[in-house]
């Protein structure tokens, strides 16, 4: 059953995700405009997961794309939808707290 989970809403690589953010990935909070509005990580851009699939083109021609949210479900939702849209390049980074700890 988890593999299925981990299938349908992406595995969270944090392998080189202080690299990979050092080296300017394109940060997306998927959380709501209000979550967002609460609490940010610096250089994070916010796209409510059910906009993701209205504003693919912000998502194009970026190197790395790491998206997140409160607890890495919604940006695990994220990334599928942009993988079916073709952009194949994106990192599900789990959750606000794990992006914060990689963010300097």
């Amino acid at each position: 059953m988890m593999n299925f989970i981990k299938n349908l809403f992406g595995n969270t690589n944090t392998n080189n995700l202080s690299e990979i953010i050092s080296q300017g990935a394109f940060l997306v909070d998927v959380r709501t405009t209000q979550e967002f509005a609460e609490s940010k990580i610096k250089g994070a851009v916010n796209i409510p997961l059910d906009k993701i699939a209205l504003q693919i083109e912000k998502f194009k021609n970026k190197n790395n794309i790491v998206v997140f949210c409160r607890s890495g479900n919604r940006s695990g939702q994220a990334k599928a939808i942009l993988e079916r849209s073709g952009i194949i390049n994106v990192i599900n980074g789990g959750s606000f707290g794990n992006i914060k700890q990689h963010v300097k």
